[in-house]
């Protein structure tokens, strides 16, 4: 039975598990994305996320809560400095999870988990995106010269 069972456990004691996740939050904190199983990519994330989400707010019970648990000066403040301005804007779900397939070796399920701003390639597409309104009218069309009128000169002579 999984009564009281809140988070994976990851087959591992207590503080070697929490020795793991922040050494896999910083890591995924200075490369921006990391290889991984998808039972860890998912610890992970509910391990970071909340972190990412102090960093918001950039006090100093904030980031003394944020280096009680990531252990690495250059991490938290690489959080708070670079990352946090780069998704001060979004409400939640920094992170995304992406299915590799299996490892060669034991076949275990493998992942990508990545900061979601810092992808280049999913947001390339969304970035120069224009929104142009076309209705069914005709329209006016825009001129930026202003008409030239003929009649002026004939009404002269």
């Amino acid at each position: 039975m999984r009564h009281g069972k809140k988070f994976n456990h990851l087959g591992r004691q207590t503080a070697h598990r929490k020795a793991m996740l922040a050494n896999m939050a910083c890591s995924l904190i200075e490369h921006k994305r990391i290889n991984t199983t998808v039972a860890k990519a998912k610890a992970l994330k509910q391990f970071v996320e909340p972190m990412i989400t102090k960093s918001k707010t950039d006090t100093t019970h904030n980031r003394r809560i944020v280096m009680s648990k990531l252990r690495q000066k250059e991490a938290v403040s690489e959080l708070f400095r670079d990352v946090a301005a780069k998704i001060g804007d979004r409400p939640g779900g920094y992170t995304r999870i992406i299915k590799l397939g299996n490892r060669l070796g034991d076949n275990a399920d493998m992942a990508m988990i990545e900061l979601v701003d810092y992808n280049e390639i999913y947001n390339a597409g969304k970035a120069p995106k224009k929104t142009t309104r076309r209705s069914r009218r005709g329209g006016s069309k825009a001129t930026t010269t202003p008409p030239v009128e003929t009649n002026a000169s004939n009404e002269e002579e």
